[in-house]
């Protein structure tokens, strides 16, 4: 399974506004801000943004202090969640598991139930992190860090 650039780039920058909301509160952070922090080309952070905007994961205002917040709790939020805002890639490992009628062999075949197993695992892992749980993770990191 390959993530898309785009859900990758969509947590870094739900996980960036959660650590700054953990730090600084209910302010909210301009687009230009989190793609220099999470090197992210900013036209492509808008059209990421606005999609979890329209998801109902953040929320916008203009200004001087305008920018993006999450609108739900961070804990809330899990990578499947964006996943499904962002992508439409299935999380199956192998076509068959989502397309069973594109192999000929896929009722009789002993792989598939392997395959079937990861996905769920793989299922079971996005359902269960969170934004926030990374967000913690993350503020750990950076700690760590500063204390070299």
């Amino acid at each position: 399974m390959r993530i898309p650039m785009k859900v990758d780039y969509g947590v870094r920058a739900l996980v960036d506004l959660a650590t700054h909301q953990e730090v600084n509160g209910s302010t909210s952070v301009a687009t230009s801000v989190i793609a220099k922090r999470q090197q992210i080309p900013k036209q492509y952070l808008d059209r990421i943004l606005l999609s979890l905007k329209q998801a109902g994961m953040i929320t916008s205002s203009r200004g001087p202090h305008g920018g993006y917040k999450l609108s739900k709790d961070p804990h809330n939020v899990t990578v499947t969640m964006v996943m499904k805002a962002l992508s439409d890639s299935p999380t199956a490992p192998v076509n068959c598991i989502a397309a069973p009628d594109c192999c000929t062999l896929s009722s009789a075949c002993a792989q598939r139930e392997v395959w079937r197993s990861v996905e769920a695992a793989i299922d079971d892992i996005l359902n269960e992190v969170t934004i926030g749980s990374m967000a913690t993770q993350q503020s750990q990191f950076t700690t760590d860090i500063k204390s070299f």
